[in-house]
């Protein structure tokens, strides 16, 4: 794995010095600002009469507050790394901690608790319910971590707020734009108040103009103190992150830093 190049004093914020990335405790215990660490992760598919080695011992950490992007050409293994990081699937071997909690050791049920706890998701396709308006989208991940209907609807509410969606909270996805249903995904992702935003392509499926606006309003939330994790191909959309995993044949090719 290549050393990363700092970007700033590491001093002044200590998730960016490179010198503790992949720092453990005593006891193999991630450090407190490290929301993401991997080690040895290996991840294998049958296809056939062959083996596709999507993860071959990958070893990753990411700090509170950064903002990265996960990138790699087709069949480099960026998806499967980012089903693991997301509690969607299981590495064959390796450890993976998610704000210091050992995902390995779970079972199901906890996997799932953890999961809609720790992770706002963003996906490709906003996976939004076509027949329930914007804040109940938005409520389903509260619903599911049994909280109550008043205060769902207001954080809801304040989520569709944050991302300039107050006047569209009674619209349903087919009466909104892509880009007002993404933000709506970006809301529904926040509304948890999660350790970590992962984005699988977020701006996939929209113009470039309405792609610019989205990844304007990431850079609004990175600034506001949330840990980003994107998963692209596209080198423009990487550009916005201020840190870019590059993965070639299940292996880290490159780890770099703006300067």
């Amino acid at each position: 794995m290549n050393a990363p190049t700092p970007a700033v004093n590491p001093a002044v914020n200590p998730a960016m010095n490179p010198a503790r990335n992949g720092e453990l405790r005593p006891g193999g215990q991630p450090l407190a600002d490290e929301v993401i660490v991997t080690r040895g992760l290996t991840r294998s598919f049958p296809m056939g009469d062959t083996v596709i080695r999507a993860l071959q011992g990958l070893d990753v950490t990411i700090c509170r507050g950064e903002y990265v992007a996960i990138m790699g050409p087709s069949g480099s293994g960026k998806s499967t790394l980012m089903n693991i990081i997301g509690c969607l699937d299981r590495p064959d071997s390796g450890q993976y901690w998610l704000n210091g909690t050992p995902v390995a050791e779970l079972g199901d049920g906890a996997l799932a608790a953890l999961r809609n706890r720790e992770i706002g998701f963003v996906f490709q396709t906003f996976n939004l319910l076509a027949r329930a308006d914007a804040l109940h989208n938005v409520e389903l991940p509260l619903i599911y971590a049994g909280i109550s209907r008043r205060e769902r609807s207001e954080r809801a509410r304040l989520a569709l707020e944050r991302v300039g969606l107050s006047d569209r909270l009674r619209h349903r996805p087919s009466e909104l734009s892509g880009g007002q249903r993404q933000r709506v995904a970006v809301a529904r992702a926040l509304v948890t108040r999660p350790s970590l935003l992962l984005a699988d392509e977020p701006t996939g499926n929209l113009d470039s103009a309405t792609a610019a606006d989205i990844l304007a309003l990431f850079a609004e939330l990175h600034a506001a103190g949330n840990t980003i994790v994107l998963v692209t191909h596209d080198a423009g959309v990487a550009e916005h992150a201020g840190r870019a995993i590059r993965l070639r044949d299940g292996r880290i090719e490159s780890d770099t830093r703006k300067t």
